[in-house]
């Protein structure tokens, strides 16, 4: 049984960090292309960060391009979104993704496996 479970959301000032957590069992995250997706309350869910399972650097969308940072430790099944310089336009509910492709997609039905969601908020 595959499960995705985050960890690391909650509340934060702007210009404030946060680190996401990922912890993935069932699969094997060097097999898989791994996403974080955000959704804010009546936005549609938009891609954040997306590391392809057959290399050549990971991708970002626009608006936190240069602040977020995607990173994986296969050894502990975990992949991680670092956030930086967080702005109140990140508040959203964070989830994290796998799909088997080789490469990212920012079309969030192309991904199989989801995670349940963290909220983050970012506010004085």
């Amino acid at each position: 049984q595959v499960q995705l479970v985050e960890s690391g959301g909650g509340l934060v000032q702007p210009g404030g960090s946060l680190r996401l957590s990922c912890a993935a069992s069932g699969i094997t995250l060097r097999d898989y292309s791994m996403g974080w997706f955000r959704q804010a309350p009546g936005k549609q869910r938009e891609a954040v960060a997306c590391i392809p399972r057959s290399g050549g650097g990971a991708k970002y969308g626009d608006p936190v391009k240069d602040r977020f940072t995607i990173s994986t430790d296969n050894a502990k099944s975990t992949f991680f979104l670092q956030m930086n310089s967080l702005k109140p336009e990140d508040t959203a509910i964070y989830s994290c993704s796998a799909r088997r492709a080789g490469l990212c997609d920012r079309n969030f039905q192309s991904y199989y496996y989801w995670g349940q969601g963290t909220q983050v908020t970012v506010s004085s």
